[in-house]
């Protein structure tokens, strides 16, 4: 992986419903993981549910994060469903 992009990974169902596991992508300035979602969502199809009714857990270099974290080149952001236990 190179330092001027991003490793984004997905799992669970989101990597069965986008039918990917992984993307390489080069980061705008000033990008954070939220605006990184919406791009993501702005796809379309089964993209939308990156940024609908369900929420999306964020780990940026294996280190939970929130949608406002910045991202920078060379980071690994990974997209996931909320765990739920019983």
């Amino acid at each position: 992986m190179s330092n001027n992009t991003i490793t984004v990974r997905f799992f669970a169902r989101l990597r069965e419903e986008l039918a990917t596991d992984m993307l390489t992508l080069e980061p705008t300035p000033g990008l954070t993981a939220g605006q990184l979602l919406a791009q993501l969502a702005a796809k379309g199809g089964a993209w939308r549910q990156l940024n609908g009714d369900q929420p999306v857990m964020i780990a940026i270099n294996q280190t939970m994060a929130k949608a406002s974290h910045p991202v920078h080149g060379g980071d690994e952001i990974a997209f996931f469903p909320p765990v739920t236990g019983g």
